[in-house]
């Protein structure tokens, strides 16, 4: 009866200092950067550095358009006459001396300016598209470790309370061992079980400190951060209205590595096409004044030159683009067939995990609250053995900590399904 009231007045402590370190786990660190999912959004946007200078190789991609659109310039050659053995003088200009003017202008044929100016613009487009391709993962990985963070906090909120009854209640019966009231056995029982608490909560948050440092990389910040969950986020994510099938289409027509690889095959037939031009000869116009080096003084000539196609008509180069066309496509025809596959199977998962959630979350939460709760009342009250009340101390527990994890990934196979698609399915 004695340790009965021990153990009453200990888990009536332990109520409140429960209480009390839930108030103070409530209010934000000074230092932590509490933040909603949009908040975060429009963060990741401004600070990573990863897409800021993704935009620097945008800008240099339009450049190589600008260069392609150029033209090469004039060549000019000016001959002097360097000492006049009649005259004996050097660097004879004048009236009767000698100098030769000429200049020459590169004339592309078949096209070839136009042709590369196409090439160089969808260099440039695939670099857009390489753009958002590492925008769209990089954002999946920022909100599957923003919900990441903010369930695993909720897992350690109630792992604090139950350490907290427990460390009391440990406290008591080493009171009550030293009065020789209990066995040394029960003592170390209890002392094992919040042992093993104390070692699970260790891994979760070492698993939270990952999911910190990388959502604080993904931020550009050095600040932990609190997430902040409003009542209408989570409901948003819900099973899609589209069918596999539109869900397929839709990726096909938005995902961003497809259109990087539409965009290799388009760049493959543009240098095909290039490569084809490039076996015409271009032309060199050009003309010549020659002051007293030809059959009359001042001679001015017109000039026109090009190179005469026969042992290189750039059989190889064309050959090998003829190929790469080949190439591109079958590369292009796997990766749609990879990505109707993985919208198939990422709508498998969330259909599973949403199922796995709908028959857990309501009822089975609550009856575990109500469980853990009466759990205690029952040891207070003599009703359960020390056994029993570690066994259901410690299923309450795992079962908090798997459900937890299952309504995170339930909102990472969502995020995941958006990721696949291309699209924000769930706005």
């Amino acid at each position: 009866m004695r340790l009965l009231t021990v153990i009453s007045f200990l888990v009536f402590f332990s109520a409140e200092f429960t209480q009390a370190q839930t108030s103070a786990a409530a209010q934000p660190r000074r230092d932590s950067l509490t933040i909603s999912l949009r908040q975060a959004d429009s963060l990741f946007l401004k600070n990573n550095l990863l897409l800021l200078a993704e935009r620097f190789r945008i800008d240099a991609s339009q450049a190589q358009v600008l260069q392609a659109s150029l033209y090469d310039n004039p060549n000019v050659t000016l001959e002097l006459s360097a000492y006049n053995n009649e005259a004996r003088r050097v660097l004879d200009v004048g009236r009767q001396g000698e100098k030769i003017i000429s200049i020459q202008q590169l004339l592309y044929t078949a096209g070839k300016r136009n042709k590369r100016i196409a090439l160089a613009s969808e260099a440039a487009r695939l670099t857009e598209f390489e753009l958002l391709d590492l925008l769209r993962g990089l954002r999946f990985d920022l909100r599957s470790r923003f919900f990441s963070i903010y369930f695993q906090e909720q897992t350690l909120a109630r792992f604090d309370q139950q350490m907290a009854t427990l460390q009391t209640t440990v406290s008591a019966y080493e009171q009550q061992y030293q009065r020789n009231n209990i066995s040394l056995r029960e003592l170390l029982r209890l002392k094992a079980l919040l042992f093993q608490l104390n070692n699970d909560r260790t891994e979760i948050v070492f698993q939270l400190a990952d999911d910190q440092r990388a959502l604080r990389t993904l931020l550009s910040v050095d600040q932990p951060i609190r997430p902040r969950v409003f009542n209408e986020t989570l409901p948003r994510y819900h099973l899609p209205n589209q069918s596999e099938d539109t869900l397929q289409q839709m990726a096909l027509r938005n995902r961003p590595d497809l259109k990087a690889a539409e965009s290799l095959t388009r760049q493959a037939e543009l240098n095909y096409n290039l490569q084809r031009a490039l076996a015409t000869p271009d032309l060199r116009v050009g003309g010549t004044y020659d002051q007293a080096g030809s059959y009359i003084q001042n001679y001015v000539g017109l000039s026109v030159s090009a190179d005469v196609p026969v042992f290189n008509r750039n059989q190889g180069a064309i050959r090998a683009a003829r190929s790469q066309i080949s190439y591109q496509k079958q590369l292009h025809q796997q990766k749609a067939v990879q990505v109707s596959n993985d919208v198939a199977t990422a709508l498998q998962k969330v259909q599973e995990v949403e199922r796995r959630v709908q028959s857990v979350e309501g009822q089975f939460t609550n009856q575990f609250d109500e469980l853990n709760r009466g759990v205690i009342t029952s040891f207070q009250k003599g009703n359960l053995s020390l056994i029993e009340f570690v066994d259901l101390i410690e299923a309450y527990n795992d079962s908090i900590r798997q459900l937890n994890r299952l309504k995170a990934d339930r909102i990472s196979a969502y995020e995941e399904l958006n990721y696949l698609v291309g699209t924000d399915l769930f706005r």
